[in-house]
Order: structure tokens, then sequence, then C-alpha cells
């Protein structure tokens, strides 16, 4: 993982902290999970959460190995599972646009 990658995910993790803090991400503007959304919304949810805790674990320990306070198998593990994650997140999102491009394909 690179620095592009790393800045990307912490763009993407802001971006997303924003989104939840002002409602832009639901469409009347409220949580969808608290006014009754569906399982597929509380599904993105979390999966943002876990890459949002997962880039945060993973950029404590890099800063703790940089003044010699974390292990180096701590440091990768914390950035594998990072990566882990995100590629998780990121192939589930390919194939929800996948079905739904599948699905503006269909005839009428």
């Amino acid at each position: 993982m690179n620095i592009k990658q790393l800045d990307a995910v912490n763009a993407y993790s802001q971006a997303t902290k924003k989104m939840q803090e002002t409602g832009l991400g639901s469409r009347d503007g409220a949580d969808g999970i608290s006014s009754g959304g569906s399982a597929f919304s509380s599904l993105v949810t979390e999966a943002l959460g876990d890459v949002k805790q997962a880039t945060s674990t993973m950029e404590v320990a890099a800063a703790k190995s940089l003044v010699n306070e974390a292990d180096m198998v701590d440091v990768v593990t914390a950035v594998s599972n990072a990566e882990m994650v995100v590629n998780t997140v990121v192939t589930v999102r390919d194939k929800v646009i996948s079905a739904y491009n599948d699905i503006l394909k269909m005839p009428i």
C-alpha cells in the first residue's frame, strides 16, 4: 500500500464521516437505519464503519512505530487488515454497480 492509496482511504473516510454528520447519505435526509432503513443500508453502514476502524487502527500502529512504541509485526498486521477490509468493500461496491448495470440493460 503506497502513500496515494492511504491518502485515498483517508479522503474516503473523511467524506463518509462528513456525509454521516450532515445526513447526505440517505434519501430523506435522516439516518436510514433509525428510520426503518433496509438491511442493505445497515450492511453498507457497518462496512464503512469497519473501514474507518481498520484505517484508524492502522494509522495508530504506524504512528506508534515511528516513535518505537509498536512492534513491526503489529504494524504489518494492522496494515494488512486495513487493506483486506478496504478490498472487501471495494469488491462489494463493484458487484453492486455491476448488478445495477445488469438491471438497466434488462428489456422492459
